[in-house]
């Protein structure tokens, strides 16, 4: 029997992660869902970004990655940015609920692509301020 994994993509914007997680789920044989679905249009792919409506796209994903698990989908990937702790909280709790095995996948710019959603520099470096990575 195969594992099931849940795989959390996290990076600031621009680093790769949709791209990133658009390969590992073998060219979308597996589900990726992330908070910008939330806000992108389906039909023309525009993304609008409405602050108000945040917290919604959140519950959507996460939504999204319940229902997945609960059906068993042997792989599952995750792509946001989960700068805050808070953020990757849920995830861990569904990985334990649907005995998946975690991983966290830290995607970082090496390249020079720009992000898709015209975040500026210095909002991308308060971002980066706040990011922490758990190496032990």
């Amino acid at each position: 029997m195969e594992s099931k994994n849940l795989i959390l993509l996290r990076g600031l914007p621009g680093a790769g992660k949709s791209s990133l997680a658009y390969v590992l789920s073998e060219y979308g044989k597996y589900p990726v869902f992330a908070i910008d679905n939330y806000f992108t249009d389906k039909i023309t792919g525009e993304y609008v970004f409405n602050f108000a409506e945040n917290y919604l796209a959140y519950q959507q994903c996460e939504s999204l990655c319940k229902q997945a698990l609960a059906h068993g989908i042997i792989k599952v990937f995750i792509d946001n940015t989960f700068t805050l702790d808070w953020e990757l909280t849920p995830y861990f709790k569904l990985a334990a609920e649907f005995d998946y095995t975690l991983y966290v996948i830290t995607v970082e710019k090496y390249h020079d692509n720009k992000n898709v959603h015209d975040i500026s520099q210095e909002q991308l470096e308060k971002m980066a301020e706040k990011y922490k990575v758990k190496l032990l």
